[in-house]
């Protein structure tokens, strides 16, 4: 009888570790499945309005690779039938260049300016970290919703 009862609490805990493994398993594979899924966190960190003709955004994006890089995107938006249309997108500086911390504090945008022109320029610096500073201004035109290097 001892042999039997052996064998059953053997058989039980087998299949309670097989059980507790799988669901571990299927947890972490359903955290990794979501992570890779979601939208990636954003920030908007500035915007201007030029009259009717434009708006301008700067948005923190928050890397998947690296909880403490981002990338900076300018966006341009024109005004179309009542509402604002994303037109054109650039990247500012590199991909997943600058850290996610200082891009979306109090005093990330060191310089955003902007002017209602023919060629509506704008200019961006931003902060690389409090101890660094600022960035070299990235120059840009906007040109028939469409943005260029400066």
């Amino acid at each position: 009888m001892n042999l039997v009862r052996k064998h059953r609490t053997r058989r039980a805990t087998t299949a309670g570790v097989t059980l507790l493994l799988a669901a571990v398993l299927g947890t972490a594979g359903a955290s990794a499945s979501n992570a890779e899924t979601a939208a990636p966190q954003t920030q908007q960190i500035a915007s201007s309005i030029l009259g009717s003709d434009y708006k301008i955004t700067l948005t923190a994006l928050r890397s998947s690779q690296d909880q403490y890089a981002a990338s900076v995107q300018l966006k341009v938006y024109t005004h179309d039938s009542g509402t604002w249309k994303e037109s054109d997108r650039v990247t500012v500086g590199d991909v997943d260049g600058w850290f996610w911390y200082p891009l979306t504090g109090s005093h990330a945008v060191c310089q955003f300016t902007t002017a209602s022109t023919e060629l509506a320029p704008v200019d961006v610096s931003l902060t690389i970290t409090p101890s660094i500073g600022c960035s070299q201004p990235a120059h840009y035109v906007v040109k028939q919703g469409r943005v260029y290097a400066g």
